[in-house]
C-alpha cells in the first residue's frame, strides 16, 4: 500500500471535513488534497523525478504536512532535517542524500547561504516576502497544475531519515512506504494510537520518526492533523482546548515540563483521549503526574527507533493500568522481538542482553553505507545496542544503551534505574544518570538534576533518597544541579553533551 492512499479515501468520504489546522488556517479534506496534487505538479516541474529526493529543514505547519505527501504524490523520497543541527550536518546529510531541492521556513531561510554547494532549487515556504534567489511555495502551487497521484508504495524508498549526529556525522536510515505502514497500522491496531474523525497534535517536531507514526496513524483512520510550530507548554495547553485536541504525542521531557507548568489547571485539557510518549525512558514519578494531570486520556509508551519506522514494543493504556509502569511493553503486532546474550543465543528470562527486533517495519538499510548496514541487520534482525531483559510475560524492561551502561567498583549499573529512583525524590523535575572517571572505582555514577520549581534540595539529599530505593552502589556519588537538560530536536536527553560538560569541567577535555 502507497502512503498516499489515506488522501484519496478522505476526499472519497468527507471532503468538506478539516483536514489539517494550523492557527487560523483550516484547509479541508479536498482543499489540502488539489494543493498536494498541485505542489506535486511543481516539483516535476522543476525537475524532480521518480526517486529523487527533496529535503525539507523548517518548523512544524501544514505546509510540512503537504511537503510530505506530495513528494510521495510525485513518486520521490522526503529527506526532513534535524532542526537543531548545525549547518555543517545539514551541508552533510545533503551531499549524502543526493537531494539538491530544499524547502525552508522563515526560521531557517538565514541558513541558505552555508548550503547553496549543495543544492540546485530552494523553496521558500514561509510567512513572508520570498528571499531572493528562491522559489515561493505559495506562488507554485497557483502556478502548477495538479497530476495524478504515481501512487508508489511497497518497497520503494519513501525517505531517509538521519539519526544521530552528536558524534561523527548522522546515517540516513532508509524507509519504504510498507516499512512506514506496517508500524503505523500495527500500532493503530494493538494500542489505538488515533481514532477515526480525530485530531491529533503535532507539538513534536515533524521531522522526527516518532511524530510521523502517530501523523501516519492518524491518515490510516481518518481525521484531522493540528499542528503548532514546536513544542511550547501554553501552546500545547492552548491548541488542547482550542480546537478540542483527542490524542497528542509528547517524549518525556516534554511531558514533564507540561504537566509541571504552574498554567496546567488553568485549561480544559477533558477532550484529550489518548497521550502517545516514547522517544526516551520515563520516570514513574513523572508518568505518575501526568496521568493524574490528564485523567480522561489513556496513556500508551512506544519504544522503539528511526530503524524500525519507529515502533518495536508498545505499552498499552492497559498496561499502564494494570500497573507496568517500569516497563517498555511488549512486541508490537507487527513486530518480533527477542534478547540475546553477547554469543548471540537467546538471554535468560530477566537478564539483561541486547534488544533484537525484526518484522516489515525493519529499515531497507543505511544508504550508502552497507558495512553499518551488515552490521546493524546481521542474521536477519536488527541489532539495536539497547540492553534491556523481558520478563516471564513478554514485557520488556530498558536497562541502557549497552554503551552508556557504568561500570563502577566492577559492577553493571543501568542509568534508567538510577534515575528512575532518583526522579522519584519530590522537588525533582527531570534528571539524566551518566558514569564519570573516578580514580578508585574507575566510573562513578553522576546523577544531573533538574529541580521542580519553587522546590530545593541538596546532592546529600538526592543520594539519601535514591538509597532507599536501590542498592547503596547504584546511587549517585555526586549531584551536579542545572536549569536544563542538553536535549536533541527530537526532545532526547543528549547524555554525549553531558559527558562532554563534566569532562570539560573538570580539565579533562579542551574547548
Amino acid at each position: 500500500m502507497y502512503l498516499t492512499q489515506s488522501i484519496h479515501r478522505a476526499v472519497q468520504q468527507g471532503p468538506d471535513a478539516p483536514s489539517t489546522i494550523f492557527g487560523d488556517r483550516v484547509r479541508t479534506a479536498a482543499e489540502s488534497a488539489d494543493r498536494i496534487s498541485r505542489l506535486a505538479g511543481a516539483l516535476k516541474l522543476l525537475g524532480v523525478q521518480t526517486g529523487d529526493r527533496v529535503a525539507m529543514l523548517a518548523l512544524n505547519s501544514d505546509r510540512y504536512h503537504e511537503y510530505l505527501l506530495a513528494t510521495w504524490w510525485a513518486g520521490a523520497a522526503v529527506v526532513p532535517l534535524n532542526i537543531r543541527w548545525a549547518p555543517t550536518e545539514i551541508l552533510f546529510s545533503l551531499h549524502d542524500s543526493g537531494a539538491h531541492m530544499l524547502l525552508v521556513d522563515d526560521a531557517f531561510a538565514p541558513v541558505v547561504p552555508s548550503l547553496e554547494e549543495a543544492l540546485d532549487t530552494v523553496v521558500y515556504c514561509g510567512d513572508g516576502a520570498v528571499p531572493e534567489g528562491m522559489l515561493g511555495y505559495e506562488q507554485l502551487i497557483a502556478a502548477a497544475e495538479p497530476v495524478e497521484d504515481v501512487r508508489a508504495g511497497g518497497d520503494t524508498l519513501a525517505g531517509i531519515f538521519y539519526t544521530g549526529g552528536t558524534t561523527g556525522f548522522p546515517k540516513g536510515v532508509m524507509l519504504s512506504h510498507s516499512n512506514l505502514r506496517v508500524s503505523a497500522t500495527g500500532g493503530q491496531a494493538h494500542a489505538g494510537l488515533a481514532v477515526p474523525d480525530g485530531r491529533m497534535l503535532h507539538a513534536a517536531p515533524m521531522f522526527h520518526l516518532a511524530d510521523l507514526a502517530v501523523w501516519t496513524a492518524q491518515h490510516l483512520v481518518g481525521g484531522s492533523h493540528v499542528i503548532i510550530p514546536a513544542f511550547e507548554p501554553i501552546a500545547v495547553m492552548k491548541a488542547i482546548e482550542t480546537h478540542r485536541v483527542t490524542s497528542l504525542l509528547l517524549v518525556p521531557v516534554m511531558i514533564q515540563m507540561l504537566v509541571d507548568h504552574p498554567d496546567m489547571a488553568k485549561h480544559d485539557l477533558s477532550s484529550c483521549h489518548s497521550v502517545l510518549y516514547g522517544a526516551s525512558s520515563i520516570a514513574e514519578a513523572v508518568l505518575k503526574r501526568a496521568m493524574n494531570a490528564f485523567p480522561n486520556a489513556g496513556f500508551v509508551q512506544a519504544y522503539g527507533m528511526t530503524e524500525v519506522a519507529p515502533i518495536a514494543t508498545l505499552l498499552t493504556a492497559q498496561d499502564h493500568a494494570e500497573g507496568h509502569l517500569r516497563s517498555a511493553g511488549r512486541a508490537a503486532a507487527h513486530s518480533e522481538i527477542r534478547i540475546a546474550a553477547p554469543d548471540g543465543t537467546d538471554a535468560p528470562v530477566g537478564t539483561v542482553g541486547e534488544v533484537l527486533v525484526r518484522g516489515g517495519h525493519v529499515m531497507l538499510g543505511y544508504w550508502n553505507n552497507p558495512a553499518d548496514t551488515s552490521d546493524a541487520l546481521r542474521g536477519g534482525w536488527y541489532h539495536t545496542g539497547d540492553g534491556a531483559y523481558m520478563d516471564e510475560n513478554g514485557y520488556l524492561y530498558i536497562a541502557d544503551r549497552l554503551k552508556d551502561m557504568i561500570v563502577s567498583g566492577g559492577e553493571n549499573i543501568y542509568s534508567a534505574e538510577v534515575e528512575n529512583a532518583v526522579a522519584q525524590h519530590p522537588a525533582v523535575a527531570t534528571c539524566a544518570v551518566i558514569g564519570v572517571p573516578d580514580e578508585r572505582f574507575g566510573e562513578r555514577v553522576h546523577a544531573v538534576v533538574v529541580l521542580r520549581q519553587g522546590f530545593a534540595a541538596t546532592a546529600e539529599e538526592i543520594r539519601g533518597h535514591t538509597k532507599t530505593l536501590i542498592a547503596g552502589y547504584k546511587a549517585p556519588r555526586s549531584v551536579e544541579f542545572t536549569d536544563a537538560l542538553p536535549l536533541s530536536g527530537a526532545g532526547k536527553i543528549l547524555k554525549r553533551e553531558l559527558r562532554k560538560r563534566y569532562s570539560r569541567a573538570n580539565g579533562l577535555i579542551d574547548d
